[in-house]
Parts: structure tokens; sequence; C-alpha cells
């Protein structure tokens, strides 16, 4: 689980990182380390400057006790004399000790110079390729992006593509359905003399002329057989038969 964990987080650090940042911050911690470095180097000078300051004073003080020790003899004060030197010779020991650190302070300082010195040669040398790399990866991104603009390869162009293939594929609709409704009026779907919602269709309307046809005949043939008909001896009672039907509306 630790190794596809850190393999996920790899491969999701690698497509977040860019180089020329990975660059910029490197080259910022180094130039950290080179004033961490300056400061360390001014440290130690002050140390030594202390150590010096109080080994001058230190010798002042060696001088004064010499001093101190003859006027006792003089004065025939062996025992002041005696306590001068003691002084003296303590003193004598710390300015030895004093040295000592103030060399050992010296030599810190001359390495930390020549640390100082290489680092500020590494970084300047870092300071050039970095930009030399970061100038390669700018012209590789160009150069990765007009290869993918040109070939249709890349997010945006994919993006593109699709919104090009639905214009089209909705071009399409729209030319299938006009050529769809051209033919449904010649077929004369879409025929002016129907009434619009009337609900029928090519069926009902076939099926409306033929009962209509059938009427007329039924209605042609009654007809002719009446008339056929008047024309005999019930002819004359059909007409006195109007005439008693016209007596029988007059009033008495």
């Amino acid at each position: 689980m630790s190794v596809v964990f850190k393999s996920k987080i790899s491969k999701l650090l690698d497509r977040a990182e860019d180089p020329s940042e990975t660059l910029e911050y490197s080259y910022q911690k180094q130039m950290e380390l080179l004033q961490n470095v300056k400061k360390g180097v001014a440290d130690v000078v002050t140390a030594k400057k202390r150590l010096q300051l109080q080994s001058q004073k230190m010798e002042q003080q060696v001088v004064k006790l010499d001093t101190q020790a003859r006027q006792a003899l003089s004065a025939g004060r062996d025992d002041l004399a005696r306590v001068a030197l003691e002084r003296k010779q303590f003193t004598q020991t710390e300015l030895q000790s004093l040295d000592g650190q103030v060399v050992e302070l010296e030599t810190q300082q001359q390495q930390l110079i020549e640390k100082e010195q290489r680092l500020r040669v590494k970084l300047e040398q870092f300071r050039t390729k970095k930009e030399v790399i970061k100038a390669q990866y700018s012209a590789a991104e160009a150069q990765v992006k007009i290869s993918e603009a040109a070939t249709g390869v890349g997010e945006e162009m994919a993006d593109i593509g699709l919104a090009m293939q639905r214009a089209q594929d909705k071009t399409e609709n729209m030319r299938a359905r006009a050529g769809a409704m051209e033919e449904l009026e010649e077929a004369g779907a879409f025929d002016d003399n129907l009434t619009l919602g009337s609900g029928k269709d090519d069926i009902d309307r076939e099926l409306a002329k033929l009962t209509t046809g059938t009427e007329v005949d039924s209605e042609l043939e009654r007809m002719k057989a009446e008339l056929g008909a008047g024309s005999g001896a019930d002819a004359p009672a059909l007409g006195a038969g109007g005439d008693d039907i016209n007596k029988e509306e007059k009033p008495a």
C-alpha cells in the first residue's frame, strides 16, 4: 500500500511539476545557503574581534601587574610583589589561551571564506545553466504545443474537434429533416384543403370517398325508379292528390 500510494503521489507531482519553477526554487535555496555562509563568516570575524580586544586588555593587565610587582619590591613588600606576580602569571596563561582561540577562529574564518567563494562560483554556474534549461524547456514546450495544434492531438484541439463534429452532426440532421419535409410535401401529406386538427389520414379520406360514391349511386337509382313509376297510371293520382292537399289548405 505504501508503494502504491507513493507511486500515485509521484505521478501527481510529476504532472504538477514545472521545471522552470523547480529550478528557480533550487536557485533560491542555494542563494539562502550562500547568505548563511556569509553570515557565518561575519559571526566568526565578530567573535575573533572580541577575543582580540580581550587579549589586548590582558596584555595591558600583564604590563600593569609587572609594574606593580617591581614597585612592591622597591618598597620592600615581597608579599605584594608575589601576589602581583601570581596574577601576572595567571593572566599570561589566559592570554595564551585567548591567542590560541583567535588563531582557531582565523582558521575557521579562512575556511568559510574559501567555501563561500566556491559556493558563489557554483551558484553562478547553476544560474547560467538554469537559464539555459529554462529557455530549452520553453522552446520544447512551444514546439509540443505547435505540433499538437498541427496534428490535432492536444486537449484543446480535441475539444475543438468534438465541437466541429457536433456541428456537422447537427447540420446533417437538419439537412435530413429538410429532405423529409420536401418528400412529404410532394406526397401531399401537407394538403392545404385538409382541415387542421381533423385527425384523418390517407386511408380515412379514401374510405370517405368510397362511401360518398356509393350513397350517390343508390340515390340516383332510387330517383330513376320513382320517375319510372310516375310515368304510369299513378302519375295523375299524384296530381290529384296535390289538388286535394291544396284544397285542404284553403279555408272553408
